[in-house]
C-alpha cells in the first residue's frame, strides 16, 4: 500500500476514534468538525481533507464500530466449547465492549434517532441487523449439533440474545457510568442459557403442594 494511502486511513481511523471519544465526554448534540479537528490536532480545513463534513465523519464512524461489532462475533466464535459457551463468551465482550466504548450506545440510537437523515438510520438498522444476523449464525450452528433448542428460529434467539445486552449498556450509559451491568449479568445469562438449552422451568412449592394433595393420606 502507497504511504500517502496508508497515512490517509491511520488519519481517518484517529479522526473516528476522536468523535467517539468527544461524543462520549460531551454527547452527539455538541460534536462539530472544529472540535474533532481540536482533539486530533489538525486544522478545520485539514480534517476536510479526509472528510467532507461531519455526516460522513460519523458514517466512518458506524463503520468501526461494526468492524468491532463483527470481531468480537468472531473471537467469542474461536473459542473453546459448544456455541452456548461461545455465547456466553459473546455476552461478556459484548459487555466490555460497551464498558471500553462509552459513545457506542449513545450514536446507535441518539444519532439514529434524532438525526433528520433517513440514510443514516438505514445505516444504523443495517448495523444492529449485521450483528443480529452474525449472532444467528452461531445460534444456527449450534441448532445444528444439538446444542441449542429447534423450537425457535435462530433469528429470533439471536435478537433475544441482544435483548440481554443493550438494556444494562443503556442504563450503564444514562447513569453516567454509575450503574453496574455485572449485578445482574450472571443472572440474566443463566436464564438466557436456560432459554437456549429448552431447560423446563423449576416447578413453583405451590404447584408442586397442588400435586401431591391427591396422593394425602387423610385416614
Amino acid at each position: 500500500m502507497p504511504r500517502l494511502k496508508l497515512d490517509t486511513h491511520i488519519r481517518r481511523d484517529q479522526i473516528a476514534e476522536a468523535t467517539l471519544a468527544l461524543v462520549a465526554e460531551s454527547g452527539l448534540s455538541r460534536l462539530s468538525v472544529a472540535a474533532v479537528a481540536r482533539r486530533v490536532g489538525f486544522s478545520p480545513a485539514a480534517l476536510y481533507r479526509h472528510f467532507p463534513g461531519k455526516d460522513a465523519i460519523m458514517d466512518a464512524v458506524l463503520e468501526r464500530m461494526g468492524t468491532r461489532m463483527s470481531a468480537i462475533v468472531e473471537l467469542a466464535a474461536a473459542g473453546a466449547g459448544d456455541e452456548v459457551d461461545a455465547l456466553r463468551r459473546l455476552h461478556a465482550l459484548h459487555a466490555t465492549l460497551m464498558r471500553q466504548n462509552q459513545a457506542l450506545f449513545p450514536v446507535l440510537l441518539s444519532d439514529a434517532f434524532q438525526s433528520g437523515s433517513l440514510e443514516r438510520r438505514r445505516r444504523v438498522f443495517a448495523l444492529v441487523s449485521g450483528y443480529i444476523d452474525r449472532v444467528a449464525v452461531l445460534v444456527r450452528s449450534g441448532q445444528e449439533h444439538g446444542a441449542i433448542r429447534r423450537d425457535t428460529s435462530a433469528r429470533a434467539l439471536a435478537t433475544l440474545f441482544l435483548g440481554t445486552v443493550q438494556p444494562p449498556a443503556m442504563l450503564w450509559v444514562l447513569s453516567g457510568g454509575t450503574y453496574d451491568p455485572r449485578r445482574t449479568g450472571r443472572e440474566t445469562w443463566r436464564l438466557f442459557e436456560e432459554t437456549l438449552r429448552g431447560s423446563p422451568a423449576r416447578p413453583s412449592t405451590r404447584g408442586s403442594d397442588r400435586e401431591r394433595r391427591p396422593t394425602e393420606n387423610h385416614s
